[in-house]
Parts: structure tokens; sequence; C-alpha cells
């Protein structure tokens, strides 16, 4: 069940999900014991950020409509959580925002110097304006982003990147082009809910990112589309909740996974639980590694 992803040796290929358990390093260390493989942490900025005012999730049918709007203590206020979490012997990868290359490449700087194992730069958080989809929304701005960032860090960097694109494919192309070491794909889709009876958006930003199953054959998809593009290892996330949700995302090229809304419904413990069906999964069809099933689709099953 062990993965290496550019030098990060994870004990299995999960990851929990930025934005889910990870206000601090006590909940990290939970997922850690949980049996997950790695540990994203929230996104974070140079400063501290309010974000939205309440209501900013709400429960649909098929996921959960999320416009938190980035809200954080401050990287450096975080790192002691980030200390609390690297107990739990899972790589930590700290996710970032900014608004710019330079804000975006400080943040990691010091995340690099808190002595995470890799940073996740979330270019595609859609209910924060001026952050997110704005900084990551055309291959040019990728890939400045991934240049700078790399120019300053000696640690792995992830581009975290927008399904809310024609082209989610040129988008790690050019995250690959600016030295990029992986792809996550996705984050959450735009989407909107509202209140017949009150007549108004549920959400206090009108508009927030859907998470959880509504949102995996778009994740697949885009998966399969990127293994296509580049020669860099793919995260990925997006309605991952059961041991054949994984297997979608890997055998369309992911080498892991990340959960994140379906921590929601079944708790920390089903990281243990999607291990466990991929084991048996491995075990029935003759798989010796993880890695023996990444991109099998892309060859008619063969």
């Amino acid at each position: 069940m062990e993965v290496d992803i550019v030098g990060l040796r994870l004990r299995n290929p999960t990851m929990l999900a930025s934005g889910i358990l990870n206000e601090t390093g006590k909940s990290m260390l939970e997922v850690a014991k949980a049996g997950a493989g790695a540990i994203v942490t929230k996104s974070l900025g140079i400063a501290e950020r309010a974000g939205h005012a309440n209501p900013c999730i709400a429960e649909i049918d098929c996921g959960l409509l999320n416009a938190m709007g980035l809200p954080n203590p401050g990287v450096k206020e975080y790192v002691s959580e980030i200390e609390v979490a690297k107990t739990g012997g899972v790589p930590v990868i700290g996710s970032v925002f900014g608004g710019n290359a330079k804000e975006i490449a400080d943040v990691a700087i010091t995340l690099a110097a808190a002595g995470v194992d890799a940073i996740e730069l979330n270019l595609s958080c859609p209910h924060a304006k001026g952050y997110g989809t704005e900084i990551g929304s055309t291959p040019e701005m990728v890939r400045a982003v991934c240049d700078e960032v790399k120019s300053r860090v000696n640690t792995p960097v992830f581009a975290k990147l927008t399904p809310n694109t024609s082209s989610i494919a040129s988008l790690a192309v050019a995250a690959e082009e600016g030295g990029a070491d992986g792809i996550v794909a996705i984050n959450t889709l735009k989407g909107m809910t509202i209140c017949p009876e009150l007549k108004m958006p549920v959400l206090s930003n009108r508009v927030g990112g859907l998470s959880g199953p509504a949102i995996r054959s778009v994740g697949v998809r885009c998966v399969f589309e990127i293994y296509e593009a580049v020669d860099i290892p793919i995260i990925g996330v997006g309605g991952v909740s059961t041991a054949r949700d994984a297997l979608e995302y890997l055998m369309a090229g992911a080498q892991a996974v990340q959960i994140g809304t379906a921590v929601r419904s079944q708790g920390t413990a089903v990281f243990a639980a999607v291990c466990a069906g991929l084991s048996d999964f491995m075990s029935e069809n003759g798989y010796r590694t993880v890695l023996d099933m990444v991109g099998v689709a892309h060859n008619g099953g063969a």
C-alpha cells in the first residue's frame, strides 16, 4: 500500500484534504492516528483573514457547498499547529494561498522553514475574491506562480488546479513548465443553492465551492486528461468516500487521493476503510502495488 511521490513516502495512498479537520495540530494528529497516509493543512496566507460571514456552509443532496473565504490565523501563527501535526509520523503538506506570486512564495518559505514535507499551492479556491481561481485561471498565471515558488524553496511543490476552466490540462502543463513537482486535481466546482422560502441564496457569499460525490466524475475526467498531458505525479481529489471511488482516480492516473467531505459523514474511520477496500481489490485482482493500478484505464483495461 506504500507510495512514493517525488520522495514523499506515504504508508498508503490516502491524504486528508485541505479544509477538513485541520484547524489545529491536535485534529490533524487524530487523522494521522486514524490511518491517513498524509495530512494537508488548511490554506494559509501571509496574514490573518476572517473569511466570510455565516452561513458559509450548506449541505445539499449530493455534497456540500462551502464559502468559508479562506479564514486562517496567518502562516506564522499556524507554525505551532504544524509542529504538533508532525508528531503523527506521516507527511504534512502545507497549503498556501496569496494575492500574487511573491506573496504565495513568501508563505511557502515560512512553511518550508517550519518543516512541512511538501507545499500545496491553492490556485483554485472559487469563493475568495482576489485569491484562488483568479490567481490560477490562466496557464500564464499558473506557470508564473510555480516558477516563483520553486525558485525560492527546495520543498516539493504541488499545484492544486481549478476545474472551473475550459482546459485543466493546459493549466497542468503550465504548472509542470513552471517547475511544479506534482498536480492536485480538482478543487471545488463553483455552485449556488437558494432557499425558496426566503427567496435568496443560502450562503452569505452567494457562491460557494461544491464538494462531495457530485463532483467525482468531473474530478476523474480531469485526472484522466492531465495524466495524458504531463509527466509529473497527480493527486486526485473530489468525492472520494469509498475504495471504489479511490480506484477510479488511481486508474485514471492519480498516485494518491485526498479525502475531505466524506470525513463529515463517516468520520476519520474513512481512511482505514478506503485502504482496506483497496487492499482487498488488489489481492483479488493480482495487483502487487498501488503503482501497478495507476493509469491502467488508459490502455483499455489491458
